[in-house]
């Protein structure tokens, strides 16, 4: 599956990315606001999270981001946990390469992830967490139309304080009203 927009494309994430994914991976600040441990792997561990859990698992589709005008990878975007009886998914959209943050690429790459979603998939739900400190990322999903539903409270440390991890969803009917 390929999906193109004005400044990107995408297309289905593949073995031959783990190297690329590593990178992105290993990078703290890339990883600061998305991922709770904030750990550092070796390759072979990269590798293994890869085929096992980003391309092994058939509850998940996951998609390099990439810019139009110079093919450069800049990001990942997943649906995991996708529950096709209830219809419900996770999605996750992480921009790696820094010099493409804060223009918008991630809005861009998560409004084809949601075109995708409630429109090929026929979801009827869709969901997301993220750190309460990552204020821009909240803002575009209120923005897109989620709606906050709860959250982990202070089930985060980082940075010497614990932050809540927050619970967002948004329904097809929402999504497709904003059309």
């Amino acid at each position: 599956m390929l999906f193109d927009s004005a400044r990107l494309s995408c297309r289905k994430m593949t073995m031959d990315d783990a190297e690329l994914y590593h990178t992105w991976r290993n990078d703290l600040e890339v990883m600061q606001s998305t991922s709770p441990s904030l750990d550092t792997y070796q390759m072979d561990e990269t590798r293994d999270f890869v085929q096992h859990v980003i391309l092994g698992t058939p509850s998940s589709k996951s998609y390099l981001i990439q810019a139009k005008e110079t093919g450069q990878p800049i990001g990942i975007m997943s649906l995991v946990g996708i529950d096709f009886k209830n219809r419900n998914a996770e999605c996750i959209i992480d921009i790696g390469d820094k010099n493409y943050w804060g223009r918008g690429y991630g809005s861009e790459a998560m409004k084809l992830l949601l075109d995708y979603a409630f429109l090929e998939l026929n979801l009827h739900r869709v969901s997301l967490r993220v750190f309460s400190f990552n204020h821009k990322a909240i803002k575009l999903y209120e923005k897109i139309g989620f709606v906050h539903e709860g959250s982990s409270r202070q089930s985060l440390y980082r940075n010497g304080a614990w932050h809540d991890i927050v619970h967002m969803g948004l329904l097809q009917s929402e999504y497709t009203a904003n059309g």
